[in-house]
């Protein structure tokens, strides 16, 4: 990770990580520009040599031509600045839910990060108002639908160009206000973006990859949940842990499912010198095979890192300026294929293991499979316990949750679109896939919030001394904020508490590796 003493991260010293991204956008840390002499030189001989092939009279596209499919219209000088403005100006059609401030700190951060590069001709006032708008708490208030995702996020991210213009609106503290009215009172001035400067903000991949951090680091943590409630549901099914035995995965390594394998392993506190096979000599699939589900995502992740990684810190936007040779070179940067493939990607995997949950927590409630647990886990021998229902609508909603997680895993790629004209014939709809991806997530840390609910149930069932130790951890940490079910109650505050609970990491869960690697 970037991190220097004192939670400062350095724009411009080393590449940003998808962690860093993700401290920014919560803000656990403070961005600053490096004040180190390359990276400034390079900044400014970036628009230096924008500026020697406009006044050469170079074709420069987005300068000297209109935009898109306009590229064959002749931009005079006179009107070159109001081409810029003009960009952004009619770049306002964006539609849907407004991202929220985290989010848009991700988008903030991630534009940032590719602008340093001093590729994009972009101006060090410019990067420096970017940065205080992360300082003051000044997060663009960006919709979130309008993008294709190939001439990168040009309609999301002319709501940042807009607000370094003093125009459309912020999110401050909670509100959205406008954002002429923000910046004065926070005592920042507007700037008047020249040639090149709204295209560099705009035709980029950064609102994609900025959500697309945020997603990975939320699955990441599911995946390490999803080890979790599988130990715990084995222990309360009293199920067999020999299935979990290193030499099953040793014979088949990928690295992931090892990982998953030993993390489950190590719940249940398996020792395959001491262990005794239950009665039942294999569980159903969704316990004995829980690693090789979990394990496929735990496996994407390192590749997954690498190719955010990549487009997080790359030159983004068309033209490319080419500091050290002078060069203006004309390309499709912009395309966000690899982002929505990773997100394609991360979205099925997320969405089998919230399959999987919700299958574990069918047997834990069915008193077919559930090895003597009441059915239901309804807790007996209270008074009017044969009328109560336990679990039942709470299966039932892990059903729904998972459905509509499944559902979105079509790929967003294979719906490429020809539009403007022809030009943008084909497009990555990458951020149509970092947004659904983050939605899977979203309900996947539902399906397992539920999942906790009645895995700490059957605990309470069992009797907290008769199981494994982490069992008891876990349930623990739940019962300080949601109590044993005695009676039916509504449940909808609970499932957010430990929502909460999960994504504050607030819950005994096992130590990520990065990179994942196997456990011997």
């Amino acid at each position: 990770m970037n991190a220097e003493r004192g939670g400062t991260i350095t724009l411009g010293s080393a590449p940003l990580t998808i962690d860093d991204v993700e401290r920014l956008a919560h803000r656990r840390a403070r961005l600053v520009l490096s004040d180190a002499p390359d990276v400034l030189a390079r900044l400014r001989r970036s628009r230096e040599v924008l500026e020697q092939h406009v006044a050469s009279g170079h074709v420069v596209y987005g300068v000297t031509t209109g935009f898109g499919e306009s590229c064959v219209n002749a931009i005079e000088a006179a009107h070159q600045d109001a081409l810029a403005a003009n960009l952004v100006r009619f770049h306002g059609v964006g539609t849907g839910d407004l991202l929220d401030p985290v989010q848009g700190r991700a988008v903030l951060v991630a534009r940032l990060a590719a602008l340093v590069q001093g590729g994009s001709a972009i101006r060090l006032e410019v990067l420096e108002l970017l940065l205080a708008l992360l300082d003051h708490d000044l997060i663009p208030a960006i919709p979130a639908e309008g993008s294709v995702g190939a001439s990168g996020d040009l309609t999301p991210l002319s709501y940042v160009a807009a607000v370094l213009m003093g125009e459309r609106e912020v999110w401050r503290d909670g509100e959205v206000v406008p954002s002429a009215e923000a910046l004065a009172e926070a005592g920042l001035t507007p700037v008047v973006l020249q040639p090149k400067e709204s295209l560099a903000l705009m035709n980029g991949t950064s609102v994609m990859t900025g959500l697309a951090c945020l997603a990975w680091v939320r699955a990441e943590r599911v995946a390490r949940l999803a080890c979790t409630l599988t130990g715990m549901a084995s222990d309360v099914l009293r199920g067999n842990a020999s299935h979990f035995d290193d030499r099953i995965f040793a014979a088949k390594p990928h690295p992931g499912q090892r990982q998953a394998a030993a993390w489950v392993r190590a719940h249940l506190a398996y020792d395959p010198a001491t262990h005794v096979d239950p009665d039942r000599i294999q569980d159903r699939y969704s316990i004995r095979c829980a690693p090789h589900v979990i394990g496929v995502l735990l496996d994407a992740l390192p590749f997954l890192r690498g190719m955010l990684e990549v487009e997080l810190n790359g030159v983004n936007d068309n033209p490319v300026i080419d500091p050290d040779t002078g060069a203006v070179l004309h390309g499709g940067n912009f395309y966000g294929g690899h982002v929505a493939f990773a997100m394609d990607a991360l979205k099925a995997a997320v969405a089998s293991v919230a399959d999987l949950l919700d299958r574990q927590m069918e047997l834990m409630g069915n008193p077919a499979s559930s090895n003597g647990l009441p059915g239901n886990l309804v807790a007996p021998g209270r008074p009017g316990h044969a009328a109560s229902h336990g679990v039942k609508a709470m299966q039932i909603a892990t059903s729904a949750l998972t459905a509509e997680a499944l559902k979105l895993t079509m790929p967003a790629a294979s719906f490429s679109r020809s539009t403007e004209s022809h030009n943008q014939d084909k497009v990555s709809m990458g951020t149509i896939a970092a947004r659904d991806a983050l939605r899977v997530v979203e309900l996947t840390e539902r399906v397992a919030a539920i999942h906790l609910l009645a895995a700490c149930q059957a605990v309470d069932l069992r009797g907290v001394a008769s199981c494994r130790a982490a069992s008891a951890a876990v349930h623990g940490a739940v019962r300080q904020m949601v109590p044993f079910t005695d009676v039916d109650r509504r449940h909808d505050r609970d499932i957010v508490r430990l929502v909460e609970l999960v994504r504050r990491e607030a819950l005994p869960l096992p130590v990520s590796a990065s990179p994942l690697a196997a456990s011997a």
